[in-house]
Protein backbone atom coordinates (compact mmCIF):
# COMPACT_ATOMS: atom_id res chain seq x y z
CA UNK A 1 0.00 0.00 0.00
CA UNK A 2 2.93 2.37 0.66
CA UNK A 3 6.24 2.75 -1.18
CA UNK A 4 9.47 1.75 0.50
CA UNK A 5 11.11 4.93 1.84
CA UNK A 6 14.11 6.14 -0.16
CA UNK A 7 15.85 7.61 2.91
CA UNK A 8 16.99 5.06 5.52
CA UNK A 9 14.87 5.37 8.64
CA UNK A 10 14.94 3.65 12.01
CA UNK A 11 11.56 3.43 13.76
CA UNK A 12 11.26 2.76 17.49
CA UNK A 13 7.98 0.98 18.29
CA UNK A 14 6.93 0.91 21.94
CA UNK A 15 4.44 -1.75 22.97
CA UNK A 16 5.73 -3.74 20.01
CA UNK A 17 4.95 -7.15 21.51
CA UNK A 18 1.25 -6.40 21.94
CA UNK A 19 -1.69 -7.15 19.68
CA UNK A 20 -1.56 -3.89 17.73
CA UNK A 21 2.17 -3.29 18.12
CA UNK A 22 3.16 -6.61 16.60
CA UNK A 23 1.04 -5.88 13.52
CA UNK A 24 2.59 -2.42 13.19
CA UNK A 25 6.13 -3.77 13.55
CA UNK A 26 5.56 -6.47 10.93
CA UNK A 27 3.99 -4.09 8.40
CA UNK A 28 6.88 -1.65 8.87
CA UNK A 29 9.46 -4.37 8.30
CA UNK A 30 7.65 -5.65 5.24
CA UNK A 31 7.82 -2.13 3.91
CA UNK A 32 11.59 -2.03 4.35
CA UNK A 33 11.86 0.03 7.54
CA UNK A 34 14.40 -0.78 10.25
CA UNK A 35 12.44 -1.38 13.45
CA UNK A 36 13.63 -1.20 17.07
CA UNK A 37 11.17 -2.85 19.46
CA UNK A 38 10.47 -1.94 23.08
CA UNK A 39 8.00 -3.60 25.45
CA UNK A 40 7.79 -4.41 29.14
CA UNK A 41 6.00 -7.71 28.34
CA UNK A 42 3.42 -7.08 31.05
CA UNK A 43 0.66 -7.95 28.58
CA UNK A 44 2.53 -8.57 25.31
CA UNK A 45 4.56 -11.58 24.23
CA UNK A 46 7.98 -11.59 22.58
CA UNK A 47 6.77 -14.59 20.56
CA UNK A 48 4.67 -12.18 18.49
CA UNK A 49 7.78 -10.53 17.08
CA UNK A 50 9.56 -11.61 13.90
CA UNK A 51 12.91 -10.73 15.49
CA UNK A 52 14.08 -10.76 19.14
CA UNK A 53 12.78 -7.94 21.35
CA UNK A 54 15.40 -5.18 21.37
CA UNK A 55 14.65 -3.69 24.79
CA UNK A 56 12.47 -4.87 27.66
CA UNK A 57 11.54 -1.72 29.54
CA UNK A 58 8.74 -0.19 31.59
CA UNK A 59 8.64 3.34 30.18
CA UNK A 60 7.39 4.74 33.49
CA UNK A 61 10.20 3.22 35.57
CA UNK A 62 12.91 5.45 37.11
CA UNK A 63 15.59 4.05 34.80
CA UNK A 64 13.53 4.46 31.64
CA UNK A 65 14.77 7.91 30.64
CA UNK A 66 18.41 6.85 30.52
CA UNK A 67 17.58 3.59 28.75
CA UNK A 68 15.51 5.43 26.14
CA UNK A 69 18.22 7.99 25.48
CA UNK A 70 20.72 5.17 25.01
CA UNK A 71 18.57 3.25 22.52
CA UNK A 72 17.52 6.36 20.58
CA UNK A 73 21.09 7.52 20.10
CA UNK A 74 22.71 4.10 19.92
CA UNK A 75 20.37 2.76 17.25
CA UNK A 76 20.13 5.97 15.25
CA UNK A 77 16.36 6.18 15.74
CA UNK A 78 14.66 8.72 13.46
CA UNK A 79 10.97 8.12 14.27
CA UNK A 80 8.85 6.77 17.13
CA UNK A 81 5.51 4.97 17.11
CA UNK A 82 4.26 5.00 20.69
CA UNK A 83 1.71 2.29 21.50
CA UNK A 84 2.77 1.22 25.00
CA UNK A 85 -0.01 1.95 27.50
CA UNK A 86 -2.49 0.39 29.89
CA UNK A 87 -5.94 0.37 28.29
CA UNK A 88 -8.60 -1.32 30.42
CA UNK A 89 -11.31 1.24 31.18
CA UNK A 90 -12.67 -0.50 34.27
CA UNK A 91 -9.21 -0.90 35.77
CA UNK A 92 -8.47 2.76 35.07
CA UNK A 93 -11.54 3.74 37.12
CA UNK A 94 -10.42 1.51 39.98
CA UNK A 95 -6.75 2.60 39.84
CA UNK A 96 -6.70 6.10 38.33
CA UNK A 97 -3.40 7.24 39.83
CA UNK A 98 -1.68 4.07 38.67
CA UNK A 99 -3.00 4.59 35.15
CA UNK A 100 -1.84 8.17 34.99
CA UNK A 101 1.55 7.19 36.33
CA UNK A 102 2.02 4.54 33.66
CA UNK A 103 0.42 6.17 30.62
CA UNK A 104 1.36 9.78 31.23
CA UNK A 105 4.61 9.10 33.08
CA UNK A 106 5.86 6.81 30.33
CA UNK A 107 5.15 9.45 27.70
CA UNK A 108 6.97 12.09 29.78
CA UNK A 109 10.11 9.93 29.71
CA UNK A 110 9.75 9.16 26.01
CA UNK A 111 9.24 12.76 24.90
CA UNK A 112 12.08 13.94 27.13
CA UNK A 113 14.45 11.40 25.58
CA UNK A 114 13.27 12.31 22.08
CA UNK A 115 13.87 16.02 22.70
CA UNK A 116 17.35 15.40 24.08
CA UNK A 117 18.26 13.10 21.18
CA UNK A 118 16.57 15.29 18.53
CA UNK A 119 14.17 12.60 17.36
CA UNK A 120 11.37 14.76 16.02
CA UNK A 121 8.75 12.43 14.50
CA UNK A 122 6.10 10.56 16.50
CA UNK A 123 2.89 8.65 15.83
CA UNK A 124 0.96 8.49 19.11
CA UNK A 125 -1.62 5.84 19.92
CA UNK A 126 -4.63 7.79 21.17
CA UNK A 127 -8.24 6.62 21.38
CA UNK A 128 -11.83 7.49 20.58
CA UNK A 129 -12.21 7.46 24.37
CA UNK A 130 -11.06 11.11 24.30
CA UNK A 131 -14.54 12.05 23.03
CA UNK A 132 -16.49 10.59 25.96
CA UNK A 133 -20.23 10.66 25.43
CA UNK A 134 -21.14 11.23 21.77
CA UNK A 135 -24.51 12.23 20.36
CA UNK A 136 -23.79 12.68 16.65
CA UNK A 137 -24.06 9.94 13.98
CA UNK A 138 -20.43 10.38 12.90
CA UNK A 139 -17.76 11.70 15.24
CA UNK A 140 -15.28 14.10 13.63
CA UNK A 141 -12.02 15.34 15.12
CA UNK A 142 -13.58 18.68 16.11
CA UNK A 143 -16.12 16.96 18.38
CA UNK A 144 -15.95 18.07 22.01
CA UNK A 145 -13.25 16.26 23.98
CA UNK A 146 -14.70 15.14 27.31
CA UNK A 147 -13.38 11.69 28.32
CA UNK A 148 -15.43 9.99 31.02
CA UNK A 149 -12.77 7.71 32.53
CA UNK A 150 -9.10 7.92 33.52
CA UNK A 151 -8.01 5.86 30.52
CA UNK A 152 -9.53 8.35 28.08
CA UNK A 153 -8.20 11.22 30.18
CA UNK A 154 -4.67 9.81 29.98
CA UNK A 155 -4.93 9.66 26.18
CA UNK A 156 -6.15 13.23 25.95
CA UNK A 157 -3.29 14.36 28.19
CA UNK A 158 -0.96 12.51 25.81
CA UNK A 159 -2.35 14.48 22.88
CA UNK A 160 -1.85 17.73 24.79
CA UNK A 161 1.74 16.69 25.47
CA UNK A 162 2.53 16.07 21.80
CA UNK A 163 0.91 19.39 20.88
CA UNK A 164 2.99 21.22 23.49
CA UNK A 165 6.15 19.49 22.29
CA UNK A 166 5.33 20.53 18.72
CA UNK A 167 5.10 24.17 19.80
CA UNK A 168 8.08 24.00 22.14
CA UNK A 169 10.78 22.09 20.30
CA UNK A 170 9.43 21.13 16.90
CA UNK A 171 8.00 17.65 17.39
CA UNK A 172 6.02 16.45 14.37
CA UNK A 173 3.20 14.25 15.60
CA UNK A 174 0.08 12.40 14.50
CA UNK A 175 -2.35 11.46 17.27
CA UNK A 176 -4.34 8.48 16.01
CA UNK A 177 -7.71 8.13 17.69
CA UNK A 178 -8.52 4.43 17.32
CA UNK A 179 -12.09 3.26 17.33
CA UNK A 180 -12.81 -0.47 18.02
CA UNK A 181 -9.83 -2.50 16.81
CA UNK A 182 -10.48 -6.12 15.85
CA UNK A 183 -9.44 -8.98 13.59
CA UNK A 184 -6.08 -10.55 12.80
CA UNK A 185 -3.65 -9.88 9.98
CA UNK A 186 -1.88 -13.16 10.73
CA UNK A 187 -3.15 -16.00 12.96
CA UNK A 188 -0.16 -15.83 15.31
CA UNK A 189 -0.79 -12.13 15.97
CA UNK A 190 -4.45 -12.48 16.93
CA UNK A 191 -6.01 -10.65 19.86
CA UNK A 192 -5.70 -13.10 22.74
CA UNK A 193 -7.38 -10.79 25.26
CA UNK A 194 -10.90 -11.25 26.61
CA UNK A 195 -11.93 -7.61 27.10
CA UNK A 196 -13.06 -6.74 23.56
CA UNK A 197 -16.41 -7.68 22.01
CA UNK A 198 -15.34 -9.79 19.04
CA UNK A 199 -12.95 -12.06 21.03
CA UNK A 200 -15.65 -12.40 23.69
CA UNK A 201 -18.27 -13.44 21.12
CA UNK A 202 -15.92 -15.87 19.35
CA UNK A 203 -14.85 -17.46 22.60
CA UNK A 204 -18.51 -17.94 23.47
CA UNK A 205 -19.15 -19.57 20.09
CA UNK A 206 -16.14 -21.82 20.56
CA UNK A 207 -17.19 -22.91 24.05
CA UNK A 208 -20.95 -22.96 23.55
CA UNK A 209 -21.42 -20.23 26.15
CA UNK A 210 -23.93 -17.35 26.12
CA UNK A 211 -23.05 -13.74 25.37
CA UNK A 212 -24.30 -10.91 27.54
CA UNK A 213 -25.65 -7.92 25.60
CA UNK A 214 -25.66 -4.69 27.61
CA UNK A 215 -28.50 -2.54 26.34
CA UNK A 216 -31.35 -3.89 24.23
CA UNK A 217 -33.71 -0.92 23.86
CA UNK A 218 -31.29 1.85 22.96
CA UNK A 219 -32.09 4.37 20.17
CA UNK A 220 -30.36 2.25 17.52
CA UNK A 221 -31.79 0.10 14.68
CA UNK A 222 -31.86 -3.09 16.79
CA UNK A 223 -31.66 -1.64 20.30
CA UNK A 224 -28.06 -2.66 20.98
CA UNK A 225 -24.94 -0.49 21.04
CA UNK A 226 -23.43 0.49 17.70
CA UNK A 227 -19.66 0.70 17.27
CA UNK A 228 -17.11 1.25 14.51
CA UNK A 229 -14.89 -1.85 14.11
CA UNK A 230 -11.61 -1.19 12.32
CA UNK A 231 -9.47 -4.14 11.23
CA UNK A 232 -6.09 -4.25 12.96
CA UNK A 233 -4.27 -4.56 9.64
CA UNK A 234 -5.99 -1.43 8.35
CA UNK A 235 -4.88 0.22 11.58
CA UNK A 236 -1.28 -0.88 11.03
CA UNK A 237 -1.33 0.68 7.56
CA UNK A 238 -2.75 3.86 9.09
CA UNK A 239 0.40 4.10 11.22
CA UNK A 240 2.55 3.86 8.11
CA UNK A 241 0.54 6.62 6.40
CA UNK A 242 0.78 8.77 9.53
CA UNK A 243 4.54 8.19 9.71
CA UNK A 244 4.94 9.46 6.15
CA UNK A 245 2.84 12.49 7.06
CA UNK A 246 4.86 13.53 10.12
CA UNK A 247 8.12 13.15 8.23
CA UNK A 248 7.13 16.07 6.01
CA UNK A 249 4.60 18.11 8.01
CA UNK A 250 5.13 20.31 11.07
CA UNK A 251 2.87 20.39 14.11
CA UNK A 252 0.66 17.83 15.85
CA UNK A 253 -2.67 16.76 14.39
CA UNK A 254 -5.34 14.26 15.40
CA UNK A 255 -6.87 11.68 13.09
CA UNK A 256 -9.82 9.34 13.57
CA UNK A 257 -8.97 5.78 12.57
CA UNK A 258 -12.22 3.99 11.85
CA UNK A 259 -14.35 2.78 8.97
CA UNK A 260 -17.19 5.31 9.13
CA UNK A 261 -19.66 2.42 9.33
CA UNK A 262 -21.41 1.35 12.50
CA UNK A 263 -22.12 -2.26 13.44
CA UNK A 264 -24.40 -3.16 16.33
CA UNK A 265 -23.57 -5.69 19.01
CA UNK A 266 -26.40 -7.91 17.80
CA UNK A 267 -25.07 -7.69 14.25
CA UNK A 268 -21.61 -8.76 15.42
CA UNK A 269 -23.20 -11.80 17.05
CA UNK A 270 -25.10 -12.61 13.85
CA UNK A 271 -21.90 -12.31 11.80
CA UNK A 272 -20.12 -14.56 14.29
CA UNK A 273 -22.86 -17.16 13.92
CA UNK A 274 -22.49 -17.03 10.13
CA UNK A 275 -18.70 -17.26 10.27
CA UNK A 276 -18.53 -20.05 12.86
CA UNK A 277 -21.63 -21.95 11.84
CA UNK A 278 -22.67 -22.05 15.49
CA UNK A 279 -25.66 -20.65 17.35
CA UNK A 280 -24.90 -18.14 20.11
CA UNK A 281 -27.29 -17.62 23.01
CA UNK A 282 -27.84 -14.00 24.06
CA UNK A 283 -28.49 -12.85 27.62
CA UNK A 284 -30.07 -9.40 27.64
CA UNK A 285 -28.87 -6.99 30.31
CA UNK A 286 -29.24 -3.33 31.22
CA UNK A 287 -26.94 -0.78 29.55
CA UNK A 288 -23.68 -0.08 31.33
CA UNK A 289 -23.38 3.32 32.96
CA UNK A 290 -21.73 5.87 30.68
CA UNK A 291 -21.87 3.62 27.62
CA UNK A 292 -22.96 5.70 24.57
CA UNK A 293 -25.55 4.14 22.27
CA UNK A 294 -23.56 4.91 19.11
CA UNK A 295 -19.89 5.72 18.51
CA UNK A 296 -18.86 5.76 14.84
CA UNK A 297 -15.91 7.61 13.30
CA UNK A 298 -15.97 10.20 10.59
CA UNK A 299 -12.70 9.16 8.89
CA UNK A 300 -12.75 11.90 6.23
CA UNK A 301 -9.80 13.78 7.73
CA UNK A 302 -7.53 10.71 7.61
CA UNK A 303 -8.47 10.12 3.98
CA UNK A 304 -7.89 13.72 2.89
CA UNK A 305 -4.64 14.30 4.79
CA UNK A 306 -3.07 10.85 5.11
CA UNK A 307 -4.53 9.21 2.02
CA UNK A 308 -5.69 6.36 4.27
CA UNK A 309 -9.01 4.60 4.23
CA UNK A 310 -10.13 1.32 5.75
CA UNK A 311 -10.25 -1.63 3.35
CA UNK A 312 -11.94 -4.18 5.60
CA UNK A 313 -15.44 -4.60 6.99
CA UNK A 314 -16.69 -5.82 10.34
CA UNK A 315 -17.29 -9.19 8.65
CA UNK A 316 -13.59 -9.31 7.66
CA UNK A 317 -12.62 -8.57 11.25
CA UNK A 318 -14.79 -11.33 12.68
CA UNK A 319 -13.82 -13.81 9.96
CA UNK A 320 -10.07 -13.23 10.33
CA UNK A 321 -10.30 -13.41 14.13
CA UNK A 322 -12.14 -16.75 13.91
CA UNK A 323 -9.64 -18.12 11.38
CA UNK A 324 -6.85 -17.13 13.73
CA UNK A 325 -8.59 -18.71 16.71
CA UNK A 326 -9.17 -22.00 14.88
CA UNK A 327 -5.81 -22.08 13.06
CA UNK A 328 -7.30 -21.73 9.58
CA UNK A 329 -5.01 -20.02 7.07
CA UNK A 330 -6.06 -17.14 4.90
CA UNK A 331 -6.60 -14.56 7.64
CA UNK A 332 -4.97 -11.69 5.76
CA UNK A 333 -7.69 -9.61 4.06
CA UNK A 334 -5.58 -6.74 2.67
Amino acid sequence: MNPIPTVPRVVLVTGAAGYIGSHVARVLRQRGETVVTVDDLSTGSALRLDEPLDLRLDLASPEALGELEAVLSGCGVTDVIHLAAMKQVGESVARPTHYMGRNVGGLVHLLTAMERCRVEQMVFSSSAAVYGQTTVPLVAEDHALAPVNPYGQSKLIGEWMTENAARSWGLRAANLRYFNVAGAGWPELADDGVANLIPIVLRAADRGEPVRVFGTDLPTPDGSCVRDFVHVLDLAHAHVAALDHVRTTAGARAFNIGTGTGTSVRSVIEVAEAVTGRSITVIEDAPRAGDPATVVADPTHAYRILGWTAQCSAFDAVDSAWRARTGVRGAVPV
